[in-house]
């Protein structure tokens, strides 16, 4: 739905003006139940401006927009300059401005839009190039968004139940920090001529205490270092590293391999729906595959190349489940493939809540444990010594 200002002339027959929800301009008029001899002027009411993330192309707000502008009736280089004339980021209006400008010279559509490779990835120029020869551009945006709401929304969970964790190691490393610097320096001071028969943990601590106390400059940079190591580490191949682990695991490898086939699913669903043909549509949906998927989504590929049925290709690549084969069947016979497959992703919304849960319930438990085992760890160390002194003085 679209929304419009419109001003009218009302029973009395004076000027009145109201914004309407309609589906397009042709639908004013019967959404305020009037004749459209009524209507002096409809205007579509312009779209809030598109706001980039971390320096990222608003991709699914602009797809969102562009379609309810075309579902308003207003033409495809119009619409482009209502989104441009809006107070849009630098990036955001140098890539429009590139894509007017390509359309105005005669370029289609997708076209300008593969000329923004920064602002609009290979999937999305496929699906608007597939559109554009079906005729179908405005729902070929409608579904774009539709998917990129998805991914938007299953980023923010996990981001969400990574929140509570972060916060747990960044509070337990900080008190152990605080530990380090100031109570264990001044420990380690106390307790120095205790003598030779404090236990071996509790002289490594004193000796850590000291070195503190000494350098608390040179801690601050271990630590630093200590935590930038895993970033680098995760940027050079570990992610891709426990990602190869993770699949592997009793419980969460095969919730795991469910969030990655719905992914897929959506994506494929996106595809077709928007008039991609079968075997670029796996082609497209490869970039956004998970790792593990994709020699076996290749494979696939291949035998659909060479005529063989999606579903069966699927079943034997490991690409399927009992419920995802049986939609696939029925929508091969149907002829409805893109809306069974996302069908198919939809029913495994629950089992990806499922595992947010799951991991959630598990992770922050066993991360408390640990952090109370180390500052507990350091506190009964600090505090064995003066047992023991205690103990030597009586």
């Amino acid at each position: 739905m679209a929304e419009f200002h419109v001003r009218y002339l009302d029973a009395a027959r004076q000027t009145a003006e109201r914004r309407v929800q309609a589906a397009d301009v042709g639908s004013v008029a019967a959404a305020l139940g009037l004749s459209p001899a009524s209507l002096l002027a409809v205007e579509p009411v312009e779209t809030a401006p598109l706001k980039a993330r971390s320096g990222r192309f608003p991709r699914r707000q602009f797809a969102q927009q562009l379609a309810v502008l075309l579902r308003a009736g207003i033409p495809l280089l119009e619409a482009l300059q209502t989104l441009q004339s809006q107070d849009n980021p630098p990036a955001v209006a140098v890539a429009l401005t590139g894509v007017i400008a390509r359309i105005q010279l005669g370029e289609s559509f997708s076209a300008a839009l593969a000329s923004q490779p920064q602002a609009f990835d290979a999937l999305f120029v496929a699906v608007v190039e597939a559109s554009e020869r079906s005729g179908q551009v405005e729902q070929a945006l409608f579904e774009q968004a539709g998917y990129l709401a998805w991914v938007e929304q299953l980023r923010g969970k996990l981001v969400a139940a990574a929140i509570y964790p972060a916060m747990l190691i960044t509070a337990g490393s900080a008190v152990v920090l605080f530990l380090l610097l100031f109570v264990v320096p001044r420990f380690a001071g106390l307790l120095d001529g205790v003598g030779g028969d404090l236990p071996l943990a509790s002289r490594a601590l004193i000796a850590v205490g000291a070195f503190s106390g000494a350098h608390p400059a040179l801690l601050l940079l271990i630590t630093a270092g200590l935590v930038a190591l895993p970033v680098l580490a995760w940027q050079r191949g570990l992610r891709e590293a426990l990602q190869s682990r993770l699949w592997q695991l009793p419980l969460v490898g095969p919730k795991l391999h469910l969030l990655s086939l719905a992914q897929l699913y959506r994506c494929l669903a996106m595809l077709l729906l928007a008039g991609v043909p079968i075997v670029p549509a796996l082609v497209n949906a490869r970039g956004v595959a998970a790792t593990h998927l994709r020699p076996a989504l290749d494979r696939a590929t291949e035998a659909v190349r060479l005529g063989e049925r999606l579903s069966a290709c699927l079943q034997r690549e490991g690409l399927t489940t009992p419920v995802s084969l049986r939609m696939l069947r029925v929508g091969e016979h149907s002829g409805e493939l893109g809306a069974m497959l996302a069908q198919a992703a939809g029913f495994y919304d629950e089992e990806l809540s499922r595992l947010s849960d799951l991991v959630t319930r598990l992770i922050n438990p066993v991360l408390m444990l640990l952090m109370g085992l180390v500052i507990g760890t350091v506190v009964v160390l600090m505090y064995l010594p003066i047992f023991q002194l205690v103990d030597q003085v009586q």
